[in-house]
């Protein structure tokens, strides 16, 4: 894939942008930042205006621990193209990582309202709503991730564990005993059904 996106390197510049493009998100994959980043601005020098060329440069800048400057290439990507749902996701995660909470959950509610049963979306949201000490929007947003992926231990083991922080003991036994049945050596959740089972 490497040698075929190289051969592209020197065609105009919207071929180029789209072939650097593709380079540094490979580049990215491989972990190899430094290439990754020289292709990144190769493709966003090729065409500023590329949403894709601005999210990978966002990428590597994410990698390098440059969130401030991340968000700017995340937020140039969705004034070029307000779809790119890889920016606003991206975005959503930057925010979150320099503790950001009201901005990140406003970048995947509007994420949520594209993309309606993506469950990362949804896990994204009930996770920030959970850090805001928010239990009970968490709870909501686990409910309708359970209803996409039914069968994630630990998805229903973190409802097992909020609900038993909410003192529900009885909704928090159904969620750890349906979590212990996907997955039965989760020690923490057979520790807490035995402790149910010891009241």
């Amino acid at each position: 894939a490497l040698e075929t996106l190289k051969m592209f390197e020197k065609k105009d510049s919207r071929v180029k942008s789209a072939a650097a493009t593709n380079l540094s998100f490979l580049y990215y994959l491989e972990n190899e930042l430094a290439q990754a980043a020289n292709y990144a601005d190769l493709a966003v020098n090729s065409d500023r205006y590329n949403p894709a060329a601005l999210t990978n440069k966002g990428n590597t800048l994410f990698a390098s621990g440059d969130y401030e400057k991340t968000a700017e290439f995340y937020k140039e990507a969705l004034r070029n193209d307000s779809s790119c749902t890889e920016a606003l996701y991206n975005l959503g995660l930057t925010y979150k990582k320099i503790n950001r909470l009201d901005e990140a959950l406003d970048c995947f509610l509007k994420l949520h309202a594209i993309l309606r049963n993506s469950a990362q979306v949804l896990y994204q949201i009930a996770n920030l709503y959970e850090i805001m000490e928010d239990p009970n929007q968490a709870i909501e947003w686990l409910l309708q991730l359970i209803s996409v992926v039914p069968t994630d231990p630990h998805i229903l083991a973190k409802l097992g564990k909020l609900y038993d922080n909410e003192g529900d003991k009885s909704q928090a036994f159904h969620y750890y005993y349906e979590s212990y049945r996907y997955f039965p050596s989760n020690i923490e959740v057979i520790e807490w059904l035995g402790a149910y089972y010891i009241d």
